[in-house]
């Protein structure tokens, strides 16, 4: 306030006034008092009152002083007396002053701060002065009281209890240091670090403590007598939180509510940071697809601070890149800023995404030690991680840590480990889980449902499905192409296509649209069922509906062509698929190899393997067995070992579907040796050894005859906990069947019933084939008739290997009417059929009755009619037959060499005729082969299946069909 003055002068009056006039009738009759003000402007002399001075940091006035002057400058002459209110008793207005009310511009209310502050000199002796000076005083004492005491409760209202503040600390000390010192006066909530601060005058390496418990105020007041304490080579600082903190943001707060966003930069350096920070946020929400975009916004930050490095590690997160997440978090802890809890939730989350769950504990761990408290996002993000990879008991140990640390949980982390449990196909636990969460009150959203109906798809339960599709629907849920398309995906793994289609239709019907996922899903459902014109069809409807195929269509349209044969349409959609720019993937491929493979054409297979490396598609193990299998298949056994060691160059390791196979080809040829030298090497690897294993392990040996060598390996099955299933059955049937030992191979289908594992029509086949080798066409023939009792039909190899038991007992009129039968069932007989059935009725045409003949032109007629022709061997074991029935030639010759093949005119073979012994070798040695084939059929087909999931959807590898709903 500006400096006061008071004056006096010499001046005669008798007349009553107010305390605070100067002429007061109790002053000497010879003064006069005048108030002199030394302003800076004459326009300040009218002082009004203002709150803005009223502030903690006022500067302090000059003391009141008290002058006496004859020629007052600058001074305002006090009223003159009044006669017409003269007081009778000049002396009781010093007895009792008259009340009367105050003037809130008076000069009172104007000295109340600086008469608190700097208290003016004593006045002179003169009582009357004295008096108004202790008046000034008392009412400046009361306004200021008045005022701390306002703003004591305005800090009053944002100090913390338990809430102390810490200065001076280093700026490398870590949180949990400082709890470990302060925790010896009580149980601590928090500790914040500040170790940077926006202001450069503002002192940096303070903090606050938060105690907590209901000991919190006592240890706060504790800690507060160790002020002055050495810690790390700093004295401390240690006092009681004044709520300042929380006050300042408390105001900013108010301010931007208010509408005020402006915001006074001290330079134009943090003005452009500042933009470039909003720049930003503005390309994260704008364009977060476009990562170069956002990383150049970043770069162009100076000095990033813990929320933009935060939002970068998060943006890395989504995008699944582990490593450039790790990049920025190191950075950030580089300038010496610690990470939150929330930016070491979104470098875990990061890991998880890339399936890196070492990785993402260790980070946990880190957490613990650094004292960063592990919130519920935390836990939900590990649990879900530990969901992706099919690990649901450790994210069910991370689920009840969780609950042992949080009172209360939210709907997200009991969906992740819901998803968790349904991955593992533990259907019972998640529903448990359900449960659990509707007890505690927590609203299930639409997503646990999906989740739920993704789970039962996965264990093929059609019918609780349904109920969670239909409480979706009394729930009042709205259904989504989501909620329809976990419906369409369960019918069309189940094989209903037609019920799906069905569904798909309600889905149009209730305005919901299709799309690429439910289309996607379709198209497979038809492709399982080999219905290339109804998968074709769906593609057409994509493209009526003007949706862009994505690189998922375009593999299931690969996988059609593949299986309709035509190969050229299917390398012309790869083209295509390139041309549209979508990166072909190693299932682009991999139908085209396999097919190749499975044709024996390897070269075109060596050349689409090449075509996918130039792609810059890396070949994987998948793509690596698809070759070894078409080798295998061929027969080509050091080509397929040569790919193995292809891979090991090429930094692959071979899975147990590599060695499988191998061995599997190793037993084709009969080769136990190299089959169990593949097996240890199995062993020796760590390598996991399934039922699988043991079956190419089994052919071996059944192969070669060696059934003592099988019967050891089904017992080290048993020791080690491998049920035997219906192929390896298959395999030990067929190996005595070889043997021609039936009732050990009655014996299998005894314990095969025993075990509760049925049998099949390869097993049935099989085991006839045992009677047949045996002689024992009885057995064979109930066995036929048991089978179609069960519900079980015989199908062409069952009856090739009927009519060659009836062969091989000399009934050829038998063996002739199973043919019959066999084409009255729908079978159309194939070369096999033909060669059995011919050499059956010529080994028996020279003492049968006439229609051994017709049944022999007859056949004949249909292989030429059929375009078949037979082996050189097949023609010189047939020509012999000839010569005992017709000695010259005759019509069966004529009919029958139509059917041999185009060199058998020249006389080279002529020779080789009439070299070759007589006997039935032939015959003995096509039933071999086809018991072989009979037998190799038995349990490729789930060789061949396993090798299929490579690029089908399926079970084991659910990441690319349903998940992608969520």
């Amino acid at each position: 306030m500006d400096i006061l003055s008071i004056s006096s002068t010499t001046t005669h009056s008798h007349h009553h006034t107010s305390p605070f006039s100067p002429s007061s009738p109790l002053l000497p009759p010879k003064f006069q008092t005048t108030l002199t003000f030394s302003a800076k402007s004459s326009s300040e002399s009218d002082i009004q009152p203002n709150p803005s001075r009223f502030s903690s940091n006022v500067r302090r006035p000059k003391p009141l002083k008290t002058t006496t002057s004859t020629t007052p400058t600058k001074s305002i002459p006090l009223p003159a007396p009044n006669p017409k209110k003269a007081s009778v008793n000049p002396l009781r207005n010093l007895v009792n002053p008259p009340k009367a009310h105050r003037n809130p511009d008076d000069l009172t209310n104007k000295l109340w701060l600086t008469s608190r502050i700097s208290p003016p000199p004593p006045p002179p002796p003169t009582p009357p002065l004295q008096e108004a000076v202790s008046v000034v005083e008392e009412t400046t004492r009361k306004t200021k009281v008045r005022v701390l005491d306002a703003k004591s409760d305005t800090i009053r209202e944002f100090r913390q209890e338990g809430k102390i503040f810490v200065g001076n600390l280093p700026t490398w000390i870590k949180k949990n240091e400082v709890a470990e010192f302060f925790r010896q006066f009580g149980p601590i909530k928090d500790v914040i670090l500040i170790k940077g601060h926006e202001d450069p005058e503002r002192n940096v390496g303070y903090g606050f403590i938060i105690y907590g418990g209901a000991t919190a105020a006592n240890s706060a007041m504790k800690s507060v007598e160790f002020d002055g304490v050495e810690f790390h080579g700093r004295v401390l600082t240690v006092k009681l939180d004044d709520g300042r903190r929380l006050k300042t943001r408390s105001d900013d707060r108010d301010r931007w509510l208010a509408g005020s966003d402006e915001v006074e930069y001290r330079s134009n350096w943090h003005q452009e940071r500042e933009s470039s920070r909003n720049d930003f946020r503005k390309v994260l929400e704008t364009e977060p697809e476009n990562w170069q975009s956002v990383v150049r916004s970043f770069e162009r930050i100076k000095k990033p601070s813990r929320r933009e490095f935060g939002l970068m590690v998060n943006y890395y997160a989504r995008r699944g890149d582990a490593h450039r997440a790790r990049e920025v978090f190191e950075r950030m802890r580089a300038r010496g800023i610690e990470p939150t809890s929330h930016v070491y939730t979104s470098l875990i989350h990061a890991y998880a995404v890339a399936r890196d769950m070492e990785e993402a504990l260790s980070c946990v761990r880190k957490m613990k030690v650094e004292g960063v408290e592990l919130n519920i996002v935390t836990y939900s993000v590990v649990i879900g991680g530990f969901a992706k990879i099919g690990n649901a008991e450790a994210a069910d140990k991370w689920f009840k840590e969780a609950k042992g640390t949080h009172e209360t949980l939210n709907a997200i982390i009991y969906g992740n480990i819901i998803y968790a449990h349904c991955q593992a196909c533990n259907m019972d636990r998640a529903e448990d889980l359900v449960r659990e969460m509707e007890e505690e009150g927590i609203d299930a959203p639409i997503d646990i449902y999906h989740t739920m109906m993704d789970g039962y798809t996965n264990i093929s339960n059609e019918e609780k499905c349904l109920v969670v599709f239909k409480r979706l629907e009394e729930c009042g849920f709205t259904l989504s192409v989501i909620s329809y398309g976990c419906l369409i995906n369960l019918l069309t793994k189940m094989g209903k296509v037609t019920k799906a289609l069905e569904v798909s239709k309600k889905m149009e019907s209730n305005g919901i649209k299709h799309n690429m996922k439910t289309y996607s899903m379709l198209i497979n459902g038809f492709l399982k069922l080999s219905d290339w014109a109804n998968a074709f069809a769906i593609y057409e409807d994509v493209v009526k509906a003007g949706l862009k195929p994505d690189a998922v269509l375009y593999n299931n349209v690969i996988r059609a062509f593949c299986g309709m044969g035509n190969m050229d349409r299917a390398i012309r959609t790869v083209e295509e698929m390139q041309k549209q720019r979508l990166r072909p993937t190693s299932r682009t491929f991999m139908p085209i190899i396999h097919r190749f493979a499975k044709l024996g054409e390897m070269r075109r297979a060596l050349d689409i393997f090449d075509m996918m490396r130039r792609s810059g598609c890396i070949p994987n193990v998948h793509t690596f067995n698809a070759l070894i299998v078409g080798l295998v298949e061929k027969h080509q056994m050091d080509k397929a070992v040569a790919i193995i060691d292809e891979m090991l160059l090429a930094g692959v390791t071979p899975n147990e579907h590599t060695y499988t196979k191998i061995m599997h080809g190793y037993a084709s040829l009969g080769d136990t040796g190299k089959a169990f030298e593949y097996f240890t090497k199995m062993k020796n690897e760590g390598l996991e050894l399934d039922v699988f294993s043991y079956q190419a392990l089994l052919k071996a040996c059944c192969k070669a005859g060696r059934m003592q060598s099988a019967l050891a390996v089904t017992r080290e099955m048993s020791s080690k906990n491998i049920p035997r299933n219906t192929f390896v059955y298959n395999i030990l049937i067929d190996g005595w069947a070889r043997r021609g030992d039936v009732w050990e191979a009655a014996d299998l289908m005894q314990q095969m019933k025993q075990d509760g594992v049925f049998p099949d029509i390869h097993t049935y086949t099989s085991f006839i084939n045992a009677c047949s080798k045996a002689g024992d066409m009885l057995r064979a023939t109930k066995t036929i008739k048991e089978m179609e009792a069960i519900g079980v039909k015989p199908n062409l190899k069952t009856y090739t290997t009927l009519i060659n038991g009836w062969a091989r007992a000399a009934h050829p009129e038998k063996a002739l009417t199973c043919f019959k039968d066999m084409k009255s069932s729908g079978w159309k007989p194939d070369k096999a059929v033909y060669h059995c059935l011919i050499t059956s009725l010529l080994s028996r045409a020279t003492f049968t009755e006439e229609y051994i003949y017709s049944g022999i032109l007859s056949i004949s007629r249909e292989m030429v009619e059929l375009g078949l022709t037979v082996d050189m061997g097949t023609a010189v074991h047939w020509s012999r037959c000839l010569r005992k029935i017709e000695r010259s030639g005759g019509e069966l010759t004529e009919a029958l060499q139509k059917s041999f093949p185009p060199a058998w005119n020249s006389s080279e073979n002529l020779e080789i005729t009439d070299n070759v012994d007589d006997g039935d070798d032939s015959d003995a040695n096509y039933s071999d082969d086809g018991d072989d084939s009979d037998a190799n059929y038995s349990d490729e087909d789930e060789i061949e299946e396993k090798e299929s999931d490579i690029y089908e959807n399926k079970p084991h590898d659910r990441s690319d069909d349903h998940r992608l709903w969520f």
